[in-house]
């Protein structure tokens, strides 16, 4: 209820034109936003015209907005819509209407890790292929920096959905029905693209404690 009421009175600000409301939203959301057209916009001074092109259709549409959604989901919509028909025009990306179904086939674990048919535990871990545990890893190897550049790298080769989908849950900590509808895909779609993009982080860190 607090971050309903404290959405309702940014909102309320911003109907008013409430200049510092408006500049503490976009300090805000910046970051995260540029993060986020650059899925689909490589050029950094084209997906930074990108945020600021989302902001001022925001400001227009303001008025238009109903309230279905949260203020926040909404505004990642229109960057979203931004952001790929920049990238459409520019040939540099593709967006993410046009893209294949290749993020989301394919198993997410290497399949040679577990136990075929005929061994003792068909569809088990091979011995020694079990996932590392972080149970016990030092803190401050956990959140190294060395650790975390591992992770942006990672990320940052991602299949676009996929990469998406993670910055948006993991990142910036939109909900599931939140990615869904900045995204306009379906929760089964969601789930896979999640799935696999976490495992793939996954598999990243595993291979730095394994070494």
């Amino acid at each position: 209820m607090e971050a309903d009421a404290d959405e309702q009175a940014t909102l309320t600000a911003l109907r008013r034109g409430d200049e510092a409301a408006f500049a503490r939203l976009v300090k805000l959301h910046r970051p995260v936003f540029l993060r986020l057209a650059r899925v689909w916009v490589r050029d950094p001074a084209g997906a930074a015209e990108v945020v600021q092109n989302t902001w001022l259709t925001a400001l227009e549409s303001l008025d238009r907005f109903e309230g279905r959604s949260s203020l926040r989901t909404w505004v990642f919509s229109i960057l979203v819509n931004q952001a790929r028909s920049r990238g459409a025009r520019e040939a540099r990306t593709v967006p993410l209407s046009a893209l294949g179904r290749d993020d989301d086939t394919g198993p997410t674990v290497d399949p040679d890790r577990f136990q075929g048919p005929d061994d003792s535990h068909p569809g088990g871990w091979k011995p020694g292929a079990q996932p590392v545990s972080w149970e016990g890893q030092p803190e401050g190897r956990v959140l190294a920096g060395e650790a975390l550049r591992l992770l942006g790298s990672a990320l940052t080769l991602l299949p676009p959905r996929q990469r998406t989908i993670v910055t948006l849950r993991d990142v910036q900590g939109l909900t599931s029905e939140e990615a869904c509808e900045a995204l306009g895909i379906t929760a089964q779609n969601q789930r896979v693209l999640l799935h696999r993009g976490r495992a793939v982080l996954r598999k990243a860190l595993e291979d730095y404690y394994r070494s």
